[in-house]
Order: C-alpha cells, then sequence, then structure tokens
C-alpha cells in the first residue's frame, strides 16, 4: 500500500499569484472544487462541491502566505461531511518555491493512505492519483497564456 501522491509542476507565474490560486477561494473554485461553502482559512472546515461528483468537507490546517497551504479531507468516493478531525484522513499539502523572477515550482503531496479503512485505503489512492493528475492540470491551465 503507498502511503503517499507527489507531484511537481513549474508554472509560469509569480509565487504570490500561484498561492492566490490555491489559498483565495474565488480563484480555487477556477481549478479544483466547482463550488467551496463555509469560510476557507486555518481552522475550519469548509465544503468542496464537485457538481455531480458530491461534497466534501475538508479542514484547512495551515497556511503560510506565498509558499505553503494545506488541507486535511477524506479521500476517495467517500463525499464525507461533517467533522474530518474525528475521522481518518490525508493531508494534502502545497509547497510553491520560486525558481525566477517570472515562474514557481508548485510540490503536492498527499500523505496518510495507509492509515486509512483497508477497504477504501487502496482506492483512494488510486482515484487521487489519476485525480491530482487532472486538478494539476487545470493550475497549469489557469496560467496559460499569461
Amino acid at each position: 500500500m503507498q502511503n503517499s501522491i507527489q507531484r511537481e509542476i513549474t508554472i509560469n507565474a509569480s509565487q504570490e499569484r500561484v498561492y492566490k490560486a490555491i489559498s483565495d477561494p474565488e480563484q480555487v473554485v477556477k481549478w479544483f472544487p466547482e463550488t467551496i461553502e463555509g469560510n476557507y482559512s486555518v481552522g475550519q472546515q469548509p465544503i468542496f462541491g464537485f457538481g455531480e461528483h458530491g461534497k466534501n468537507q475538508v479542514c484547512i490546517v495551515d497556511a503560510v502566505p506565498h509558499e505553503y497551504f494545506a488541507f486535511r479531507w477524506v479521500p476517495g468516493g467517500n463525499h464525507f461531511l461533517g467533522d474530518v478531525l474525528s475521522v481518518d484522513t490525508t493531508l494534502v499539502e502545497f509547497r510553491i518555491s520560486k525558481l525566477d523572477d517570472d515562474s514557481c515550482k508548485v510540490s503536492l503531496s498527499e500523505t496518510g493512505f495507509a492509515n486509512l479503512p483497508a477497504e477504501i485505503a487502496e482506492s483512494s489512492h488510486q482515484q487521487n492519483s489519476g485525480g491530482w493528475n487532472f486538478m494539476l492540470g487545470r493550475l497549469e491551465t489557469l496560467f496559460a497564456g499569461d
């Protein structure tokens, strides 16, 4: 059982702009969930809406402007709504590193799959592995043509 997903992409934009795309709910809905209900800030548990694919509550655990943003959620097809900290979750982390004046590296990791119930751990890892490829492609497209 793999415990983590790791991805890296390079985006031709400043750290500030990329961080805003990850941390500002008005920007996040342009590439990740279709909607965000509730307060999207550290310590809060907003709900991500994925249209016909359901809703999933998350817990924002940390944010360091322009460098880092992290949340916990219940991955896979569970569409969990409730206190995220009361159940087994994975940790999704975005690290943003400046490469030069015009670009930065976004490193995504999602860890904790081995801590999930056995009946969903492997399928959640597989689903999210493909899901992050798709979503990070959408994040890249957000900055295409700049």
